[in-house]
């Protein structure tokens, strides 16, 4: 019963068995509705988006930092400057991303300069200890494949070249050394989303804005009642669904606590939000042509990374320096103060408590964040930018991110800084928890998902998953490495 051809909408949905229903209208389930409506174009698919427009959270350009996750500048990927699986796995995964995007592109489904910019990734350090850290790094990686390319320097004038904002004003006797990667991109997930979403509905899928999913029921018959509020109105109506996912950031958990997924039984989220400092003056944007991240503060999350990005949204070119850790019980930027004690039960506050106790050096960053002042915060962006000028930029509030915290019998429970999906052991209810850097690794993601969630047809689509992702290469034991550890029978992995 198919669902009917439609685009972004307030209108209400009939009762039927629906094929498919996404909650949440960020990348996540533009994602995985634009991989079905290829694979399936016959199934009946809606999605559900509490705001009234799709992208409005996480996925908002202004609500991320833009990165093309790939492991060229993030060096919380690599702490042992000698290890770097976990480095490659990232640059892997976002492989997956692009061919998927340029195939997407190919078939006249994407404009892709409308979401992606050319804009190099770079890394800058200060001081002797992180030079020879990142000396070390770049020896490592330089002799794999996808690093290939990675160019490194101690040299001022060299660095200066690169990234002027840096360099300008800066004692020229301080130790600095750079890499820099010329293929990196600046991303607007939140134009891409909206491709995605585009995609979805030409093959018949729906979108409901202003729709809230408030209760997941399973049904003796084995599918899913999908309970939903029309925000504007307060009308209530169910649909059923023989599956569902959960793409709904920080709301995730606890929409899978009311679906009584055994598989987070003991999880909880702890939220982080982020301020940014951004100007739009061309005479300053123009200068600075790269994302530069460099090593986070002791005590402070991997999240917390410090860097002077190039931002292209809209056409137009700002500069962003960040992120500012800021705190609030939301779970999502539009979210309600409430959020974070709805997903609390007994078998996880012990677990949180214990996190707690157990970072207190990242609880200490915290409140030394919050009681910071303006002008400290402009003195972490000077000693990125020594000669910037306080008129020339204002603060923004980013999106928040519900970091994942899990049972684990040796610690109790444990912070987790990643994305993770857990799916039910039927297959048919599905759900992404955790933050960066799911929207750049997305694709392989949704891959994972579905090897796990729909064996029966997965045989069947893999010709058509290796013609969206062309050399697509199938290794399961690979694909474990990004999902908790746990080998995925089948899913697709594109080699770099």
């Amino acid at each position: 019963m198919t669902a009917g051809h439609g685009s972004e909408s307030n209108s209400t949905v009939p009762e039927q068995v629906l094929d498919v229903v996404l909650i949440g209208g960020g990348i996540m389930s533009a994602t995985l509705g634009t991989l079905l409506s290829k694979l399936q174009p016959d199934w009946s698919m809606v999605m559900f988006e509490r705001l009234d427009e799709i992208a409005g959270e996480s996925s908002h350009p202004w609500n991320n930092a833009g990165t093309g996750h790939s492991g060229w500048c993030e060096l919380n990927y690599m702490p042992d400057p000698q290890d770097s699986a976990r480095t490659e796995q990232i640059a892997e995964m976002f492989q997956v991303s692009r061919r998927f995007w340029n195939m997407l592109a190919e078939q006249g489904d994407l404009t892709e300069p409308e979401f992606l910019n050319p804009v190099p990734h770079m890394d800058v350090v200060f001081g002797e200890r992180d030079v020879a850290y990142l000396r070390r790094r770049y020896e490592t990686l330089r002799a794999l494949p996808p690093f290939a390319a990675m160019r490194y320097s101690e040299d001022h004038a060299t660095i200066a070249e690169w990234a002027p904002l840096v360099m300008t004003g800066r004692d020229p006797a301080e130790p600095v050394a750079a890499t820099r990667y010329e293929a990196g991109t600046d991303i607007d997930f939140g134009a891409l989303t909206h491709a995605l979403a585009e995609v979805m509905t030409a093959a018949g899928g729906q979108i409901r804005v202003g729709h809230e999913v408030t209760r997941l029921r399973r049904t003796p018959d084995g599918l899913w009642a999908v309970t939903v509020r029309e925000r504007a109105t307060g009308q209530r109506f169910t649909v059923r669904t023989r599956f569902v996912f959960v793409g709904a950031g920080g709301y995730a958990l606890r929409l899978l606590q009311r679906a009584r997924v055994p598989e987070i039984h003991g999880y909880a989220v702890f939220p982080f939000g982020a301020r940014f400092l951004r100007t739009d003056n061309p005479a300053v944007a123009e200068q600075h042509d790269a994302k530069v991240y460099s090593q986070a503060a002791l005590g402070a999350p991997p999240m917390s990374v410090p860097h002077l990005d190039k931002r292209v949204v809209d056409g137009e070119e700002s500069l962003l320096f960040g992120p500012y850790a800021t705190f609030s019980t939301r779970l999502l930027k539009h979210g309600r103060r409430t959020d974070l004690f709805s997903t609390l039960r007994l078998r996880n506050i012990m677990i949180l408590l214990a996190v707690g106790v157990q970072n207190l050096p990242l609880v200490r960053y915290l409140i030394t964040q919050l009681l910071s002042t303006r002008r400290r915060d402009f003195a972490q962006l000077q000693r990125f930018y020594p000669d910037a000028d306080p008129a020339d930029w204002y603060p923004i509030q980013a999106g928040q991110r519900a970091q994942l915290v899990k049972p684990d019998p040796r610690r109790i429970g444990v912070l987790t800084f990643g994305t993770e999906l857990v799916t039910a052991a039927d297959g048919t209810i599905a759900g992404l928890l955790g933050a960066s850097p799911g929207a750049s690794t997305a694709p392989a993601i949704m891959l994972d998902l579905l090897a796990r969630c729909f064996p029966d047809e997965h045989p069947r689509w893999e010709p058509l998953l290796h013609n969206l992702i062309p050399a697509a290469a199938m290794s399961g034991d690979a694909a474990g490495k990004r999902t908790g550890g746990q080998p995925v029978q089948g899913a697709t992995l594109l080699e770099p």
